[in-house]
């Protein structure tokens, strides 16, 4: 590549969803047409305040979801009722990005029981689907855009769980608020509005689709994507949500709800059966964890990707970090040479626990990393990386919150692409999820498809403790770039010394090409994007050390961060701009 063929990404180039676009200065507006002045967005105070709470404090990507969980605060409930409300609110207001049609993951500090507690609700295939029907199909891959991409949706046993086992309200008061704007509308924010319109001209073909009509009428009520300002209502998922308050998770699984998504699936050539909604359950899983300079950093094991953050972060530990500068060419070589090696791992050995015998010890151990960090050269950027040798058999929403009990949720819930699969039974008002085309179709691969099965995920909460006392609980939207995302705020926060705020809004790199679960392989370097923010001098030093520079500015993920410190109590809660949302703390 020569030295500045990349610098043309130097011109504007938008942070945000590129529908956001749609609507330009010299289009003719109506009286009511509101005007967004798309320049200006791109290039808002990027810089926001730390928001500081004593008494509870909610983190989410949407001003309504946060509102909602402070309200449920208010009413004495605790930050379990508080993640709930707040998730089933952004179930409505972000339908692309999450919903009771996706999975649902959650890490707990219960302030009595001085514990973490780790929730896994995703869903697992159908029973009748494995690796053999799919290439009788004629399958290489299982498609995106699929109905045999569905699994069963977890989310709502997720929320369940939660609420059995911690929460104080009744379960109705916590879909209140959701309820009351799924019937009366609410006004769709910037942000949430480019996704929409980015699905309107991405799928034009879906309209052709009978079985899309549900999908069509529900999310494009009026023939086009609701635009920013509109006031979109959902009366069919108030619905849904009037009868889970009600009914709880059995009448999502055992009832009305699972019959009308089984009886939708045989119409439209998918392959769930109401056995594998009878015998779908969440699970309460052990966090996992290994030590960053003081400080332990905690995920969820397998089959999602939090461990690679853990990998990540053994290996950087043998650098100093904090003696360079921060988004310098040198700590940014460090950072995409340690996430190129657990990646590779990642497209190995993470899978569903229940079927593979997953490495993991292995894997997150110290020693382990003294292997691998070998491998990294600080002056060039590996062309190859394969997998370490271990002996064995073998688009998303986040919120956080925290009450005055001193207890706190991280919690990531997702449809995994906008709007899943695109597809929506009649009458629920959600769509259902594509996670299962997550599955390799190599009969060799740890993550192949097997029935009644959790496919690799991406979704990861997190949580860090120092001392055995919980310090901060936060999470990155964004696909593969979640681990790279938690990785950044994390040495911005313990490496460089930034608040919880600042670690959020600096400028991110995102690498990608890296071999993946389902059976892709890293064929070179891959390729290293930017944010707006990041000097041409970096990319031209990282262009020299041999790293594949990209042309994408856009924006990489979404964060979410509460951060605890003690005596007395407070709360410091982040949410970045790079979503609509806010932290709001009382």
């Amino acid at each position: 590549m020569e030295r500045r063929s990349f610098l043309k990404v130097a011109g504007f180039s938008s942070m945000m969803p590129k529908g956001l676009f749609a609507m330009t200065k010299e289009m003719s507006r109506t009286e009511n047409e509101l005007s967004l002045d798309q320049d200006l967005l791109h290039g808002r105070n990027e810089n926001r305040s730390t928001v500081i709470g004593q008494n509870g404090m909610v983190c989410t990507s949407h001003p309504l979801a946060s509102l909602a969980g402070i309200d449920v605060l208010k009413k004495n409930g605790n930050a379990v009722d508080a993640a709930i409300s707040a998730n089933v609110m952004l179930s409505l207001t972000e339908p692309m990005m999450c919903g009771p049609g996706g999975d649902l993951f959650a890490i707990v500090w219960i302030e009595k029981d001085k514990k973490l507690y780790g929730l896994n609700a995703s869903g697992r295939s159908p029973y009748d689907w494995s690796i053999k029907k799919a290439l009788d199909l004629g399958l290489t891959e299982i498609p995106f855009d699929s109905p045999l991409s569905w699994s069963v949706p977890g989310c709502v046993s997720g929320w369940q769980h939660l609420h059995d086992r911690f929460g104080k309200l009744k379960r109705k008061e916590l879909f209140e608020s959701a309820i009351h704007y799924a019937r009366e509308g609410f006004p769709v924010t910037p942000v949430t509005a480019g996704y929409w319109a980015d699905t309107e001209n991405l799928y034009e073909p879906d309209k052709a689709d009978n079985n899309r009509a549900g999908f069509l009428s529900t999310f494009f009520p009026n023939g086009y994507a609701p635009r920013y300002g509109d006031i979109f209502k959902n009366p069919d998922l108030a619905g849904t949500f009037e009868l889970i308050a009600k009914e709880g998770a059995d009448g999502f699984y055992k009832g009305e709800i699972a019959e009308k998504i089984v009886g939708f699936s045989k119409r439209a050539g998918g392959r769930l059966s109401l056995k594998d909604f009878q015998d779908h359950t969440a699970n309460w899983v052990e966090p996992v964890n290994t030590g960053y300079r003081g400080y332990n950093v905690w995920e969820l094991p397998p089959n999602g990707q939090g461990i690679a953050v853990l990998q990540m972060l053994n290996l950087l530990e043998h650098f100093d970090i904090g003696s360079l500068k921060p988004n310098s060419a040198e700590q940014l070589h460090l950072f995409i040479e340690a996430k190129k090696l657990a990646f590779e791992d990642r497209a190995v050995y993470y899978a569903d626990m229940d079927f593979a015998d997953v490495p993991l010890k292995q894997l997150i151990s110290k020693s382990y990393a003294e292997k691998r960090v070998k491998l990294i050269d600080r002056k060039r950027a590996a062309q190859h990386v394969a997998p370490g040798r271990i002996h064995s058999r073998a688009d998303t929403t986040y919120l956080t919150t925290a009450d005055l009990e001193g207890n706190m949720v991280s919690l990531i819930q997702s449809n995994y692409y906008l709007f899943g699969s695109k597809y929506v039974v009649d009458g629920l008002g959600f769509p259902l999820q594509n996670r299962g085309a997550l599955f390799s179709l190599d009969d060799k691969a740890m993550n192949k498809l097997e029935p009644h099965k959790r496919p690799f995920h991406t979704i990861i909460p997190a949580f860090v403790t120092r001392n055995a006392k919980p310090v901060f609980s936060f999470g990155v939207m964004g696909g593969d770039f979640q681990p790279q995302g938690q990785v950044q705020v994390l040495m911005n926060i313990i490496d460089f010394g930034m608040s919880v705020q600042q670690a959020g809004d600096q400028p991110s790199v995102s690498h990608s090409e890296s071999s993946t679960p389902r059976g892709g392989k890293m064929t070179g370097p891959g390729t290293v994007s930017f944010e707006k923010g990041i000097p041409d001098a970096v990319k031209v030093r990282l262009s020299e050390m041999g790293h594949d520079i990209g042309e994408d500015n856009r924006s990489h993920g979404g964060y979410e961060g509460i951060w605890r410190v003690n005596e007395p109590l407070r709360y410091f809660g982040a949410s970045e701009s790079r979503q609509d949302g806010c932290a709001i703390g009382y």
